[in-house]
């Protein structure tokens, strides 16, 4: 419902313009006198100054600090959230960051390349999505990394110890993987670690698989694949570690029959109760054709 004086104007303005409908698209509502803002420009100097002198100061900190500052030269004291419009407001928003050089003392530049991150709410189906993460020992200066790949619909998993996180290592545990699920995923999900670039990247690509990244500092986006971590450490990395340090092919024989175990029999709470195998059996009916499937 609109008013009748609204209803008025806008016959006005069509007989104003001959009848042509453009003239009731809507213009522009925005006031023709704006607010300025009347911070003191000591104010803002001063809390440049302060960004410059401690990098990245806070604005909760910035209004604590220049409380007294205020009082001296007797300014009211900002708030928090207007110390933080000071700080949006500036065009490099008061924000430092140490050149970084090259190896020649040449100022490098950063390249920051847009990541595809999982979509929210995504949910692929089982074998469609494949997580990856990797758990690390450090004993005696020596590290040792174990590669965990699951499948978080129907948490059916597999893991490897490689001697280095280097992608080299990863990329061929990647590669064991593939052989041991019924089909390759569609896309891969990882964390930002570098053992998944370079060449485990160049074998997604390859392969036509495509990559998803968790956000920085966001482990619940890969949540299956932290807590299976968690289950590989406590039922049978911490009873294995003496051979992951003195033995590395020999330990990677020993989870065959624990994997089996897990894969098959093990009761997984996230699919309430029943084990993986089972329940891919019941809902990817075609799996049991892929089990008995030798590529001839």
């Amino acid at each position: 419902m609109v008013s009748r004086r609204t209803l008025d104007r806008w016959k006005a303005e069509l007989r104003a313009q001959g009848g042509n409908t453009a003239a009731l698209v809507a213009k522009s509502s925005a006031p023709r006198r704006r607010r300025r803002s009347r911070t003191d420009p000591r104010l803002v100097a001063e809390i440049r100054r302060l960004r410059t002198l401690y990098p990245n100061l806070g604005k909760e900190k910035l209004h604590v600090l220049r409380g007294p500052w205020c009082e001296e030269h007797g300014l009211p004291r900002p708030s928090v959230s207007t110390v933080g419009r000071i700080i949006a407001r500036a065009p490099d928003k008061m924000r430092f960051a140490p050149a970084r050089l090259d190896a020649r003392g040449r100022p490098r530049p950063v390249r920051r390349r847009p990541k595809p991150r999982k979509p929210t709410g995504a949910h692929p189906a089982a074998l469609e999505c494949r997580t990856v993460d990797t758990v690390e020992r450090i004993r005696d200066g020596l590290r040792r990394s174990i590669v965990s790949f699951v499948d978080p619909a129907s948490r059916r998993t597999f893991a490897g110890a490689v001697p280095t996180k280097h992608a080299r290592q990863t990329r061929r545990a990647r590669d064991r993987t593939l052989s041991l699920f019924p089909k390759p995923p569609e896309v891969v999900l990882s964390d930002n670690g570098s053992e998944f670039e370079a060449g485990f990247a160049e074998a997604l690509g390859e392969r036509g698989i495509r990559r998803w990244y968790t956000c920085p500092k966001t482990p619940k986006m890969n949540a299956p694949a932290e807590r299976f971590n968690r289950t590989l450490q406590e039922s049978f990395v911490d009873y294995h570690e003496d051979l992951l340090f003195t033995d590395l092919a020999l330990f990677n024989r020993k989870p065959t029959e624990w994997l089996v175990f897990t894969n098959t029999e093990r009761p997984h709470h996230g699919l309430d109760q029943p084990s993986p195998l089972s329940f891919l059996l019941h809902h990817q009916p075609e799996c049991q054709r892929w089990w008995t499937y030798t590529g001839c």
